[in-house]
Formats: structure tokens, C-alpha cells, sequence
């Protein structure tokens, strides 16, 4: 596997569908992923990106902020990242949401995309934030959290990961739903855009 040493941060474009679409800015499905970091390994055989020190990831609204990030693609095209964060941080992850002023925020010691699923998964002292405009409207948090951006729902396990322990507890504020002048007003379309919920369903294991 070729290395590319680090005497400086690299910055690199690739046209990535790589990252958090599905009901969030549809535009940013299209927009090209920006990434730079300190160093970059690629496998043209496994078609695995593997991108170290500081990466900061661009693509439309979405941003990702992490120690070390790989992007694989399978053989549909799709692509698949992991997110690490640094010893003692957590990697950082931000998209907004479709037709209203509103943001999705998750940091993690892991952050998993599954461009199949159009999924993306917390995992490690975990948590979900949905903003309004600057105002942090609901905050989540617990040991894995699965946000579906298909359905619009996520997901979250209090259970220690790997363990079936319930010493963890999910911890989550919700704004009440009348406080929430964003979802009171119509999309651009005249329609209004989905509510983000708690999934009903059980959480579903890689």
C-alpha cells in the first residue's frame, strides 16, 4: 500500500457521494467532498481512502473533524467511512436538514457512514444535537446512537458497547413540539418537512 508522507497538509478533492444525504440538504448529495489532512494512504485494490492527522471534511453543508477518517467504496459505487477522533476526543459530525433552518450535530469516538443505508452511526461516549438556526432545540446522548436519514429517526442504546451491562443510562432534552417555530412553518414546497423522532424500531447491530 502506497504511503504519502506528511511534510505538509494535503488537500484533496474527490467526487464523493460519501456523506450524510437523504432528507438533509439535497444539494449536497452532488457536491464534491473536500478533505484535507496531515498524511493519505490509498489502496487502489481495496479502493480504501485512509486519511490521518486533523482530517477536516467538507462536502455542501455536511463537516466532519476527526484524527483519522477511511472511505471505502463497495462495488455499487457507494461509499463508506469510519471516523476515529484523537485519544481523549471525539470526532465531530454536521449536516442541515432539508427546507427548514435547522442542524444536525454528533460527536463520537467513532462516527460510521453507510452510503447503502443512508445511515450513520455514533458509537462511543455518543451524542445527537438538533439545532434551530443557533438554538439547541434537543440533545441525546448515550453509548451508540443510529441516526436514519432515510426515515428520519434515530436510535439510542445506553448500554456500555460490547456489554450487555445496564450500569449506562440514555440521556436526551427535548424541546416541546410547540416551542418549535422551525417545524411550525411550511418548506419552500408549501410542504412541511418531516419532524425528527425516536425510532420505534430496535436498534439494528452491524
Amino acid at each position: 500500500m502506497p504511503t504519502v508522507p506528511p511534510p505538509r497538509r494535503w488537500l484533496v478533492l474527490l467526487a464523493l457521494c460519501a456523506a450524510c444525504g437523504a432528507r438533509a440538504e439535497l444539494a449536497d448529495r452532488q457536491a464534491p467532498m473536500n478533505i484535507e489532512a496531515d498524511a493519505l494512504r490509498y489502496d487502489e485494490a481495496r479502493r480504501v481512502s485512509l486519511f490521518s492527522g486533523n482530517v477536516a471534511i467538507s462536502k455542501g453543508t455536511i463537516r466532519i473533524r476527526a484524527q483519522q477518517v477511511e472511505v471505502r467504496q463497495d462495488d455499487q459505487g457507494l461509499q463508506h467511512g469510519v471516523a476515529l477522533g484523537a485519544p481523549g476526543q471525539r470526532a465531530f459530525y454536521r449536516q442541515k436538514r432539508e427546507g427548514v433552518d435547522e442542524w444536525i450535530e454528533g460527536e463520537a469516538q467513532r462516527i460510521e457512514y453507510d452510503g447503502a443505508a443512508d445511515r450513520v452511526t455514533l458509537r462511543g461516549d455518543a451524542e445527537l444535537r438538533r439545532y434551530r438556526g443557533t438554538v439547541l432545540a434537543d440533545r441525546s446522548s448515550g453509548a451508540v446512537i443510529v441516526y436514519d436519514n432515510r426515515a428520519q429517526t434515530f436510535s439510542v442504546d445506553g448500554a456500555p458497547a460490547g456489554g450487555g451491562g445496564s450500569g449506562a443510562r440514555v440521556r436526551a432534552t427535548l424541546t416541546p413540539r410547540s416551542a418549535d417555530v422551525a417545524a411550525q412553518q411550511p418548506a419552500p414546497s408549501g410542504v412541511a418537512p418531516p419532524a425528527l423522532q425516536p425510532s420505534t424500531a430496535p436498534e439494528r447491530r452491524p
